[in-house]
């Protein structure tokens, strides 16, 4: 099978499952209607306010969803690169339908995750989106395809909408712009300093959460681990190869700290794609 939004594509023209169809005025003469039965989600139990902007961080394309496909008739290829890419035009967003299902990369959707579908970026790739209207402004993952009607240019999850402010009205203008990772790490400012722990990269003081990647047994391996961390703008601790070095074997590589578990959760994902260790959350 295809990726699961397009194997849908043999019922599109009733527009009953693809992303971007959800907005509550398609339906004329239906007040508050969402079409084909996508909802918003109900009883919500976390604050939406508090849930953390993606992390733009250098990832491999993923293996499906990065292939021209065809939707209603037309032909759509996928970039093989983001860098450069800026658009306006109108957002929508899509929710509890599509919860938990498989999107174009293979993960599951989370609605309350900071993500979107969009017709041609790279899967993955990480995009700031900003409403035109109110100013308000976001970053999001692109793991997912979509829309693919009434010439909208992304369909952003319940989470991301609600946080621009578009999620009431179904749609918003806005502007989107790719970001590079390694460009975004820099703007973002200096990574954090690991707060409040010793230099060994001991996880028992301090605050919020932490990511340990690693214990090695060769030196060389845990300097190579450091330094792709850096080089995606994650904080990380021993802050020196020296400082690493002198703690001796098993010589352990931290990141973080991240003060939400959702953040260092998404990190947590993030970063297993990247670097493909076995990566420990812990409190501290």
């Amino acid at each position: 099978m295809y990726f699961y939004r397009i194997y849908w594509l043999a019922i599109a023209a009733l527009c009953l499952s693809l992303a971007g169809c959800q907005d509550k005025n398609v339906r004329p003469g239906t007040p508050g209607g969402y079409y084909g039965g996508d909802r918003p989600p109900t009883n919500i139990d976390k604050d939406l306010s508090s849930i953390p902007d993606a992390v733009p961080v250098k990832l491999p394309l993923s293996k499906t969803g990065n292939k021209p496909y065809q939707a209603l008739g037309k032909t759509y290829r996928p970039m093989a690169d983001a860098r450069g890419y800026k658009a306006r035009g109108t957002a929508s967003w899509y929710g509890k339908k599509f919860h938990g299902r498989r999107t174009s990369s293979g993960e599951p959707y989370d609605m309350f995750a900071m993500s979107a579908a969009h017709t041609i970026l790279p899967i993955p790739s990480f995009v700031r989106v900003t409403n035109l209207d109110n100013g308000r402004s976001v970053v999001v993952k692109v793991n997912d395809r979509g829309p693919f009607l009434h010439n909208r240019i992304i369909d952003l999850s319940y989470a991301a909408a609600w946080k621009l402010g578009i999620s009431s009205n179904g749609t918003g203008r806005v502007e989107v712009v790719a970001l590079d990772p390694q460009v975004a790490a820099v703007t973002q400012g200096p990574p954090q300093k690991y707060a409040g722990t010793a230099g060994t990269g001991d996880l028992s003081a301090g605050g919020g959460f932490a990511l340990q990647l690693g214990a090695f047994s060769e030196l060389a391996n845990a300097i190579q681990l450091r330094k792709q961390l850096r080089q995606n703008g994650y904080p990380v601790r021993p802050e020196s190869d020296q400082e690493l070095a002198q703690n001796g074997s098993p010589y352990r590589v931290v990141a973080g700290p991240f003060p939400e578990r959702s953040a260092a959760e998404s990190a947590k994902a993030a970063l297993q794609l990247l670097t493909g260790e076995n990566i420990q959350l812990k409190e501290i």
